[in-house]
């Protein structure tokens, strides 16, 4: 007789045989909204050289309404991650997409500075909480040794969205103006926060997951700490790790976000590239981070299954894919278009085979399972901190020596910094205790 899903007990085995593939569907769905999350927070990066001209945007200010995003998406990582932790991610990334995708079609009735600045401060609120919430339902639907590459899969939401963004809205400009392409970018949002609603429900839950599948997911999860030894949200700041984790995260993104925000228009004013060009040209270092994403999260997860410990198969990923992203400084002296190209591929291929094992990182220091958002939430502030200070150099560096080449050195040495923070204030792999 075949038990019952919700009768599994969290100290069984794993499975043998079929398991099952629901939370695949789930990661799937997760995903998705992730892509679409990113294709509305780029939307803005495509459309600038075009939106520049007809609101008379210099360098410098762009900058500033890029940034703008992140001054409250940073902020709201960690009140993001403890609502994420409250709520419960079926309702948190329900809500958060409603407010990223109405926020995003509003964009399209913006008439000058002071408008974009306002609702990209709401997209960033909108936003905030879509990362710890995402790692959260990592934690609950992926047992250990498929953490790695279940994070690098929603984490390539993230180029996946700023890729797909490329073309799709350099197509929308093309065709119906900048403004329609926010609205368009907008309604995806809204519409995932209704699938996302109707679909997602915990492993208990869920109707599809039967007894294999849900002792699989449940062998090697993180018991709950006894009373006694637990952490509070505040004394999270007490361990070198989480600063680590924190230093580690803002290097990464450092780089990340120069993608992100000013590679489209690095494009189009250092090799003058027509919009059609520059769609398909575009496209190359994003794709280039897919494979990076997947690659870093198999490799961890490959390790952890053939007995390496967290700490090395967490850290080989890390340190070496940030090792590889310094070869963005290699652009400024390339010859060509072509030969610059290669290497922010590569560059970007690194930064996300390393930020596979970066959003793994809360699941497996989280002192409970009930603290996984919140260090996620943690983490992502700094590494958002990031987002506030790159797009505001780099538009201040190149407006005044009209050149994107500073920039780049300085996003080179950033990453050779992160790598070097994990390599060595990182500490061993394991769930943070008091004591």
């Amino acid at each position: 007789m075949v038990t019952s899903p919700r009768s599994a007990s969290t100290g069984t085995g794993p499975a043998r045989g079929g398991t099952g593939k629901v939370r695949y569907a789930v990661l799937a769905v997760l995903f998705t909204g992730i892509a679409i999350n990113y294709v509305d927070r780029a939307t803005i990066s495509v459309a600038m050289p075009f939106m520049s001209d007809e609101l008379g945007l210099s360098d410098a200010v762009a900058g500033v309404v890029l940034s703008a995003f992140f001054w409250t998406y940073a902020a709201g990582q960690m009140p993001g991650g403890f609502l994420a932790d409250r709520l419960g991610p079926r309702k948190m990334l329900m809500i958060a997409s409603l407010v990223w995708g109405l926020s995003t079609m509003a964009m399209g009735l913006a008439w000058g500075v002071a408008s974009l600045i306002v609702l990209r401060l709401l997209l960033g609120i909108g936003e905030s909480p879509a990362f710890p919430a995402s790692a959260q339902v990592v934690s609950r639907w992926f047992p250990r040794s498929e953490r790695s590459f279940a994070s690098a899969t929603f984490n390539n939401g993230n180029p996946v969205g700023a890729t797909l963004s490329v073309p799709l809205v350099a197509l929308a400009i093309a065709t119906f103006g900048w403004r329609w392409a926010f609205a368009l970018a907008g309604a995806l949002g809204v519409v995932w926060a209704l699938v996302w609603w109707k679909f997602y429900r915990e492993p208990r839950e869920h109707p599809g997951v039967g007894a294999a599948e849900l002792a699989h997911i449940e062998h090697g999860q993180e018991a709950e700490v006894p009373p006694g030894e637990a952490v509070s949200w505040g004394q999270l700041f007490r361990f070198r790790a989480v600063w680590a984790m924190m230093i580690g995260f803002f290097c990464v993104n450092f780089v990340a976000y120069f993608f992100i925000t000013w590679f489209p228009t690095y494009l189009v004013k250092t090799y003058g590239l027509s919009l059609l060009k520059f769609g398909f040209y575009g496209m190359i270092p994003g794709i280039a981070s897919m494979i990076g994403g997947w690659c870093g999260g198999l490799l961890s997860d490959h390790l952890v299954r053939r007995g390496v410990s967290l700490t090395v198969a967490r850290k080989i990923p890390l340190v070496g894919g940030l090792l590889g992203t310094s070869v963005i400084a290699l652009a400024v002296v390339s010859p060509s278009m072509g030969v610059a190209l290669t290497a922010l591929s590569a560059s970007y291929f690194c930064s996300t085979f390393a930020a596979a094992s970066v959003w793994a990182l809360p699941a497996d220091f989280a002192p409970t399972p009930g603290h996984v958002g919140s260090l996620g939430g943690i983490q992502n502030t700094a590494a958002n901190v990031a987002g506030i200070v790159s797009p505001v150099l780099i538009g201040v560096i190149t407006g005044l020596t009209s050149s994107f080449a500073l920039p780049l050195l300085i996003a080179g040495g950033v990453a050779l910094t992160g790598a070097a923070v994990y390599a060595f204030l990182l500490p061993p792999v394991r769930r943070l205790r008091l004591g």
